[in-house]
């Protein structure tokens, strides 16, 4: 298993350079690892391979690894719905929360980290640009109200925003997702919105992260394509 972890997580890092020559970047690409439902020792592989930043799609699953794993030289990152009442726990476990889809989802973020002193957490507004009624997200029209609210937040730091466009077979029909994710990201930079300054693009997966990045992405969330298949559908679908 080492070995081809080692060797699917090399050829990994030579796509996202490739992607990122073709559109003319220089910048680094943060690289997720979305190790929901491998284990804690598949996860100390990867770490040793070089990774060190995970992805989890449950909040009870990510607590059983970190207590496992530790927290040392790892970052964690929430990339599935948080449920209201798993905020407190997320709070306490993640270090970014890449799935804010809610004014109220925010709100309770914001009070929690004052009530359990929490100088700040990084968090991502998840759009679901879609549409679609079986995804989480905030609705385009409903983004404004939630980017002022974080706009004054001293607790919940916004850092930038994160998409899960449909499943497509032609991973080329994702582009326009991502393309107007980027709009917005650079709309709100342009207006100081993102208390990193930059506002990062979380958007890409193991079927599509080089288009996503050809397209600007800052984050991308690769699961398969570094542990091995699970089923096509069940890594693309990474809110389930």
């Amino acid at each position: 298993m080492q070995t081809e972890l080692r060797s699917n997580l090399d050829s990994v890092r030579g796509k996202i350079r490739e992607a990122a020559l073709r559109a003319g970047r220089s910048d680094e690409i943060k690289l997720v690892a979305v190790s929901k439902t491998h284990p804690a020792s598949t996860m100390r592989e990867a770490q040793a391979a070089g990774l060190a930043v995970f992805g989890e799609n449950k909040v009870q699953e990510a607590e059983g690894k970190i207590a496992e794993i530790g927290r040392e030289n790892i970052e964690w990152h929430l990339i599935g719905h948080l449920q209201s009442n798993k905020a407190r726990k997320a709070v306490e476990l993640f270090d970014v929360i890449q799935s804010l889809d809610s004014l109220d989802l925010a709100t309770r973020l914001e009070r929690i980290c004052i009530e359990e002193d929490r100088p700040a957490i990084s968090v991502y507004a998840q759009i679901d640009l879609a549409g679609e009624s079986a995804k989480s997200g905030i609705q385009e029209k409903d983004l404004p109200a939630l980017t002022s609210y974080l706009r004054v937040c001293r607790r919940v730091k916004f850092d930038g925003l994160m998409v899960l466009p449909p499943l497509f077979d032609d991973a080329e029909k994702a582009r326009p997702f991502f393309r107007r994710l980027r709009e917005i990201r650079d709309e709100l930079k342009s207006q100081g919105f993102f208390q990193n300054g930059t506002g990062e693009l979380s958007m890409g997966m193991s079927h599509d992260f080089e288009i996503a990045i050809e397209e600007g992405a800052t984050v991308v969330r690769v699961g398969s394509a570094i542990f091995g298949a699970r089923g096509r559908t069940e890594e693309m679908r990474s809110e389930k």
